[in-house]
């Protein structure tokens, strides 16, 4: 049995300073390598079928959620739904929040007894101190995770405050697919906030419109460098114009094809600026686009489902500059990809779209 890694970690909400007990993975497995666990510590049970058995489990657990019945494995742990949220009246409604419903896990006493007695531990080293970039925000349109050429970058977080005179410190964007540059004009460095005029890095294709911002500074005059790279890619505006499969693809990542493209479109002005999202659901794979205003959780016109590569049709929002869109999905499968690993599921491009040819 191996011991249970930890580390202490600066708790920045006390005075005087105090220390977090953080705890360290030492690595994370899923169905694969826990079965493989399971059947060569049960040989008569072959891997493949504990495997099956494994996602088996998971899908009854939510079905008897789903039905509102709660499981309570003794020993083990309890599954139960919980909701979020106020009623004014007895005889309200229920929210219309995405986030109402909550699925909770709870071990049981025995189960949560057992580890704290057979439990062995290891401390490891303080993590060292480095910048952390909790948030990127574009002064301009006001949406986070965007990258505007016409706008300011609002870098906040923690350990951020660079020398603007050491050229091997400052702030690096740097695209996903080719291009990188070193930031120049600055409004504010400080520990707590940067923000920059971005010099943003022409990549290779117009739809590889994603980036990595970076910040890399030390903390004494000849201490070594620390780099802390924002965990979320930003994404710049894209020029879409109709007709042009040089330039009307979008959300993707650093593909050398696009997995969408614009192929139509019904709107009144010459240029017409609007959001396209697409989310990706896990439990039946289905992806859905829909149109979005250009304030942060404003206007969104109807969701629209796809299941396979294919042409769809989104319609606008009330007062929106376009009335409908018409997309190809090109890569259905890099897509999703892309939105489970990269984007939590969840990606927006913002589309200035001309008529073309």
């Amino acid at each position: 049995m191996s011991d249970i890694q930890w580390r202490p970690e600066v708790n920045a909400l006390t005075t005087p300073k105090s220390y977090r007990i953080r705890y360290v993975p030492r690595n994370v497995i899923g169905y694969e390598e826990l079965a493989a666990e399971i059947s060569a510590t049960n040989p008569n049970y072959n891997e493949a079928l504990v495997n099956s058995i494994l996602h088996a489990f998971v899908d009854k657990v939510q079905e008897k959620l789903l039905n509102g019945i709660q499981i309570t494995l003794e020993d083990g742990f309890t599954f139960r739904l919980s909701f979020t949220g106020r009623l004014d009246q007895p005889t309200d409604p229920l929210p219309d929040n995405d986030d109402m419903v909550q699925v909770r896990v709870y071990a049981s006493q025995p189960f949560v007894r057992t580890v704290r007695e057979q439990a062995q531990f290891e401390r490891l080293p303080a993590a060292e101190k480095a910048p952390v970039i909790a948030s990127a925000e574009d002064t301009r349109t006001k949406l986070n995770n965007v990258l505007n050429a016409e706008g300011v970058l609002r870098l906040t977080g923690s350990n951020l405050l660079f020398n603007e005179g050491d050229e091997e410190t400052g702030c690096t964007i740097e695209g996903t697919h080719s291009g990188s540059t070193v930031q120049q004009q600055f409004a504010t460095v400080s520990n707590s906030s940067v923000l920059v005029v971005p010099d943003i890095p022409t990549q290779d294709n117009s739809w590889n419109n994603e980036y990595v911002v970076s910040i890399t500074t030390r903390y004494t005059e000849h201490g070594s460098l620390r780099t802390g790279v924002f965990g979320k890619r930003l994404r710049s505006p894209l020029a879409v114009e109709i007709g042009n499969p040089a330039s009307n693809g979008i959300l993707t990542g650093k593909a050398n094809t696009p997995y969408v493209r614009v192929v139509d479109g019904a709107f009144s002005n010459g240029t017409a600026r609007i959001r396209i999202r697409v989310i990706l659901n896990r439990q039946n794979g289905d992806l859905l686009f829909s149109l979005l205003g250009m304030e942060e959780n404003g206007q969104a016109g109807p969701a629209v489902t796809a299941r396979e590569e294919g042409n769809y049709s989104l319609a606008g929002y009330s007062g929106s500059p376009i009335s409908s869109l018409d997309i190809t999905v090109e890569n259905f499968q890099g897509l999703s990809d892309l939105l489970r690993e990269d984007y939590s599921d969840s990606m927006t491009d913002i589309l200035d779209i001309t008529p073309g040819v």
